[in-house]
């Protein structure tokens, strides 16, 4: 059955999930992680692709971020991608595969979901059990957004400059945020979307998006779908 296909808008931030094929590792020293985000600067540089939050867990990477370019973040991880694996099996002295197929994405709307998926990116490593408060961990955003630690590759969003008027200030705001754990039903929500490429927001943020792509943004109904819809790219679903 033909994949279906991704669903991109300019201007709209995007969350992205690159997984390690298997669910193996994809990092396996400091280096590595370091090399990563290097090159993820670069490349982001190179597509205009605007990173406001990440995190790089051992066998997994979380992205959130937006251009002016709907395929963007797909050019940014075809080369992000290529250049790691290059790196990781050179180094390692290994051959095949890395990541688990396509990264996997959602669009997110702003009002109400974009800062609460930053929140989920930066809490992953508190989740996993691998550290108490994301402060802790090296390998995100959450310093640069919280601490106004210096970050190359950490582009702040629209909403989150409107915290307030001064670094201190919205970096103190943005601390509040994660006073409270991130509600159940939004974590199910934010998987839920990215799994299946799907919009990431309230009912009229999919009609929107479902209008300017011409074609489904939410999961359809169960059962054999009445008809199939031929998608610009060639793709059915």
């Amino acid at each position: 059955m033909p994949r279906r296909a991704r669903i991109a808008l300019p201007n709209v931030p995007v969350h992205l999930i690159q997984r390690g094929n298997n669910r193996q590792p994809c990092f396996f020293a400091d280096e590595d992680y370091r090399r990563y985000l290097d090159w993820l600067a670069e490349y982001a540089d190179k597509t205009h692709c605007r990173v406001h939050a990440y995190v790089l867990m051992t066998n997994h990477v979380h992205l959130l971020l937006s251009s002016e370019r709907a395929d963007a973040g797909g050019a940014l991880m075809k080369l992000l991608g290529q250049r790691y694996v290059q790196y990781v099996n050179r180094l390692y002295r290994r051959s095949g595969t890395l990541w688990e197929g396509r990264f996997r994405s959602c669009l997110v709307q702003e009002e109400d979901y974009m800062l609460a998926c930053q929140r989920y990116i930066e809490l992953n490593p508190v989740r996993a059990g691998m550290v108490a408060h994301p402060a802790e961990y090296r390998w995100s955003s959450y310093r640069a957004n919280a601490q106004g630690e210096a970050d190359s590759l950490w582009r702040p969003h629209p909403l989150y400059a409107a915290l307030g008027d001064s670094a201190p200030t919205r970096q103190a705001a943005y601390r509040e945020l994660f006073r409270h754990e991130l509600d159940p039903g939004m974590v199910d929500q934010i998987r839920r979307a990215t799994n299946g490429n799907y919009a990431l927001g309230n009912q009229r943020f999919a009609s929107q998006v479902s209008e300017a792509l011409g074609r489904r943004a939410t999961p359809g109904r169960s059962g054999r779908p009445r008809q199939s819809i031929e998608l610009e790219s060639g793709e059915l679903f």
